[in-house]
């Protein structure tokens, strides 16, 4: 009778893991895991698994340009590994504020008296309403009381804050009367009133809203978390007009324009930059912020501040357009997407004969300008290919319909057009 073989020792098992380019300890564990399944051969793929539960770059062909699970905004960054001032003075040489250097650009960005950096939106609207308004009333349109992805609520935020909100107007119409009776109530301590912009959906129809401009003329600080982070609604960083998808979506430079007195926004999806958030209008109201308890919790660290400042001055410098890889995507013309579409196919439909360029509909994405699109360019192959051009070295996510594989250019960078023919011709 044959004596079974005995498996491999855990540690040559792990050894033998050497090229899938993970740390040994995780080798080993991976090598462990597959004896105790009594399937030492499976150790390869575990480790390839496990590879690619990590934080890997991919090629996001969706045609949706800020892609919530790949990250939103797309940026490069890059820092040397020395010290920088993040919180030092070099005029006095003294301890100096994180929030000193950033807050002033995205002041002068937005036309507002002072700003500060959080760490994303929810942050930004959580502090400003505890430190505005804990104890006190926070009224707020009930079209406006809205979830915006990640169950973050307003309602509950509010609460979380110590604050109460009001419910004002219905869910179509809110008039500034509406507000008016809110805050005039012998029952209502009004802090500020909040005006949410519902990013990730439109209402359509029978439907009224206040401006911020008629909010202003109310006797408490008017808030707008104006979400997205679109800094000019006359985008001067581009040439021509405004894109018409932006049509509606507010703006930093505007909102402070009309009379809020301060407003909360994203950086990592219009803007273009990082996640954080955004804080930014009357100095008093955010130096309010700064000294609640929270602000400390809330702060980010030095890379992004690093990322923070890059984008401003890049706004600032007015070259938004070509150095901002957002914009960039936005702005490349149509019949550049469609000169790169045929080399693609051009280079692939030997192995897909029924490639072909096709025109799309891209979107912005995370939220920002709900329920538009802009004309774009893509790809489409008969079949659905997702899973294959996922498996590629450097992953490819596209979307498939109908037994169609559609990948769209407009949210690729030129570069990664080789990995898209890579991936395209190592499945075949």
């Amino acid at each position: 009778m044959t004596a079974p073989s005995r498996p491999p020792s855990v540690d040559k098992l792990a050894r033998s893991l050497n090229s899938s380019g993970l740390p040994h300890p995780i080798c080993v564990d991976v090598a462990r895991a597959a004896i105790e399944a009594g399937d030492p051969d499976s150790a390869a793929r575990r480790a390839d698994e496990f590879r690619r539960t990590l934080l890997t770059p991919v090629v996001n062909a969706t045609g949706v340009l800020l892609h919530t699970n790949l990250g939103r905004a797309p940026l490069a960054h890059h820092q040397d590994a020395s010290a920088q001032t993040v919180e030092f003075n070099l005029d006095t040489g003294q301890r100096g504020s994180r929030q000193a250097a950033v807050g002033q650009l995205y002041a002068r960005l937005c036309g507002a008296e002072a700003a500060m950096v959080v760490n994303n939106n929810a942050a930004a609207v959580l502090l400003v309403v505890a430190a505005l308004a804990a104890g006190k009333d926070v009224p707020v349109s009930r079209g406006e009381s809205v979830e915006i992805g990640g169950s973050f609520r307003v309602p509950e935020v509010i609460e979380q804050s110590g604050a109460r909100l009001v419910d004002v107007g219905t869910t179509n119409r809110t008039r500034l009367r509406d507000y008016e009776a809110a805050i005039t109530r012998a029952n209502v301590d009004a802090a500020m009133v909040l005006k949410v912009h519902p990013s990730n959906y439109r209402v359509e129809g029978f439907v009224e809203e206040t401006s911020i401009a008629d909010l202003a003329t109310l006797d408490v600080p008017v808030v707008a978390d104006i979400g997205s982070g679109l800094i000019d609604a006359t985008v001067p960083w581009m040439k021509g007009a405004p894109p018409a998808w932006l049509a509606g979506e507010p703006a930093a430079v505007q909102a402070i324009a009309d009379g809020a007195d301060l407003i909360t926004f994203s950086a990592d999806k219009l803007l273009g930059g990082p996640q954080a958030g955004i804080i930014a209008g009357r100095a008093d109201l955010v130096e309010r912020c700064l000294q609640h308890p929270l602000a400390r919790a809330l702060r980010p660290g030095g890379l992004v501040l690093a990322a923070l400042q890059r984008i401003a001055l890049i706004y600032l410098d007015r070259q938004a357009g070509t150095e901002i890889p957002f914009w960039k995507m936005v702005g490349t013309p149509l019949v550049a997407l469609e000169e790169r579409a045929a080399a693609v196919v051009e280079a692939i439909v030997a192995v897909h004969p029924s490639a072909r360029v096709e025109r799309t509909e891209a979107l912005p994405g995370a939220g920002s300008a709900p329920g538009v699109t802009m004309p774009s360019v893509g790809v489409v192959i008969d079949g659905d290919l997702l899973e294959q051009l996922r498996r590629h070295d450097t992953p490819v996510i596209a979307r498939s319909r109908d037994d169609r594989t559609s990948l769209d250019f407009r949210s690729v960078d030129p570069a990664d057009d080789v990995t898209i023919v890579a991936a395209l011709r190592g499945g075949a």
